[in-house]
């Protein structure tokens, strides 16, 4: 308990003194959750709402498919991403190894199946009824996509939210593909577990305690969105 009290004090230091490593790693762990869960949310949204209004041969197996790579361990994610883009993977000319660029397509990666697998159950569970009453009323397709999404939008806000939250705490994928590095491509996660094995216990919790603070600033977000919706 003693090493434990040490380091939150140790932590409050650093927080409030504005350490700049500790604020540089939030902040590329915040661009690059942001940036992944932005396009995770423009590819997952409108395919979420296209399988889940439509039926075609194999859909079963397809949204079986999306439930399952909900819980895609980062560290496959990270291994498969790695062959791909090393110098002797497809992508190696791209130079992308060890870059921020890498880890937001690793991040996508881990967070697309659980906002597309998220948007199919929250557009299934909105009344049939809603939209067979748009259409009686003469709205086109378009219309009734809107008036859908609009009442499943907590939902998806939710789902969203998931997403980043998957990201936002990974370690494997970013510490694969992004290397750790100082200043360029280190995040809250991986310094942590960098300065945990250094023995900065600290330095370590006032990573934990910022990357728990974007956790809630997110989610206080997320419930002031859906509260001001009702």
């Amino acid at each position: 308990m003693t090493l434990l009290w040490e380091g939150f004090l140790a932590a409050l230091r650093l927080i409030v003194s504005g350490d700049p490593d500790v604020y540089h790693a939030a902040g590329v762990s915040l661009k690059v959750s942001c940036v992944a869960v932005t396009i995770a949310a423009c590819m997952g949204l409108p395919l979420g709402f296209v399988m889940a209004t439509h039926d075609f041969r194999a859909k079963r197996a397809v949204v079986a498919l999306f439930n399952t790579l909900m819980s895609l361990p980062s560290v496959l994610a990270g291994l498969l991403l790695y062959a791909l883009v090393s110098r002797q993977g497809v992508l190696g000319p791209l130079n992308l190894l060890f870059t921020t660029k890498a880890m937001i397509v690793g991040q996508w990666v881990l967070s697309f199946p659980i906002v597309t697998a998220l948007c199919i159950s929250a557009v299934n569970a909105v009344d049939p009824a809603l939209a067979k009453t748009a259409q009686a009323l003469g709205a086109d397709r378009f219309q009734k996509a809107r008036v859908v999404l609009r009442e499943a939008r907590f939902a998806l806000l939710a789902a969203l939210a998931t997403g980043f939250g998957r990201i936002i705490g990974e370690v494997g994928c970013a510490i694969m593909v992004g290397g750790n590095i100082r200043g360029y491509t280190r995040t809250l996660t991986t310094a942590i577990a960098l300065e945990t094995s250094k023995g900065e216990f600290g330095q370590a919790i006032a990573l934990g305690l910022l990357l728990l603070l974007i956790a809630l600033s997110v989610n206080v977000i997320i419930q002031y969105l859906q509260g001001k919706g009702r």
